[in-house]
């Protein structure tokens, strides 16, 4: 069974962890919600915290917050024994360079004053471009965007307060991820899913013929709430399971086409397409940056958590077959 290593580790935990709050710092996005779900495998106490927080089962405490604000920060942590930093921030870099440093500064006090262990939930931006073809937790640290730099300095500045033992931390990668019931769900979803359910032809990026890994968010979820309730995943990077052998960009259209029973209609935007776009559209601007990451093969491994907990990771075709039946039909 897919994941089926949860049942196991659910029953590893006495009945007194399920009395320690557990709190989620960026409850909204994809990830924070699909966290919410099964968090309360581990907890009876799961705080939700954004600055609208809504509740996903309905049991939650909601703690409306800006983490920009120490005091915000400081009050969202408070009682706590794990926070999961999910937070999503506008995807433009110069709101990345103002914001992300101040949030995680202020969320490491937070956590190192309330005695909190703190699972940061990260993405691959600063990745040495050279080596996506087969990242795993060593890969290089080389961001050449102004974004992955931005996460190349947060992430270090955690990693920094764990080397000094005043932090008890980890840092859970994901790749582009994929998932049910949330409109902004990843680049796939985006391109690929939203166009064809709506009658109109894919976008890809680039190129068609390179391999690109994509993290299923409730895989991504469940792994991450394993980490977080492992005394001994602390202190160190892992990626979160993802499936081997990914689709190309092709493979990826011709997939989710048939399992809508649509045609696998499509466009390509090449790099110059992209920049002249970006003149007129802000979001496409942000895209000029990160176009490496399609000109390439894109292959995120996930064997050092697989093989520590023993999970099989969501097969592509199963991960689009239960988005498009839960979502599209």
């Amino acid at each position: 069974m897919i994941g089926s290593i949860q049942d196991e580790v659910y029953l590893n935990f006495s009945d007194t962890q399920h009395t320690h709050m557990q709190t989620i710092l960026g409850s909204g996005g994809s990830i924070g919600i699909e966290l919410a779900k099964v968090l309360s495998n581990y907890t009876d106490k799961v705080r939700l915290v954004s600055r609208n927080p809504e509740p996903v089962r309905g049991n939650e405490e909601l703690f409306p917050a800006d983490l920009t604000s120490l005091e915000n920060a400081m009050q969202a942590v408070e009682g706590s024994s794990i926070a999961y930093l999910t937070l999503g921030l506008p995807y433009f870099a110069n709101v990345w360079q103002k914001e992300w440093p101040r949030v995680m500064r202020n969320v490491i006090e937070a956590c190192k004053q309330n005695s909190c262990k703190l699972v940061f939930f990260d993405n691959i931006y600063m990745y040495d471009p050279n080596h996506l073809h087969e990242m795993d937790e060593n890969t290089p640290i080389n961001p050449s965007s102004i974004k992955g730099k931005v996460r190349a300095e947060i992430a270090e500045m955690l990693l920094s307060e764990v080397e000094s033992g005043s932090l008890t931390a980890l840092i859970a990668r994901s790749a582009d991820f994929y998932g049910p019931g949330i409109e902004k769900n990843g680049m796939v979803r985006e391109m690929v899913f939203k166009k064809l359910a709506s009658g109109e032809k894919a976008n890809w990026l680039c190129s068609l013929d390179h391999k690109h890994s994509v993290t299923y968010t409730p895989d991504a979820a469940k792994a991450t709430a394993i980490l977080g309730n492992t005394d001994d995943a602390y202190n160190q990077v892992w990626h979160l399971p993802t499936a081997p052998d990914p689709p190309t960009g092709r493979e990826w259209i011709e997939l989710i086409a048939r399992e809508m029973d649509v045609k696998p209609r499509f466009q390509v935007a090449p790099k110059f397409l992209v920049r002249l776009m970006g003149l007129f559209m802000p979001i496409m601007k942000e895209m000029v940056e990160m176009l490496y990451q399609y000109d390439r093969n894109y292959l995120f491994i996930s064997k050092k958590f697989e093989d520590r907990f023993g999970f099989k990771p969501t097969p592509y075709p199963e991960g689009v077959k239960h988005i498009v039946s839960k979502d599209y039909n």
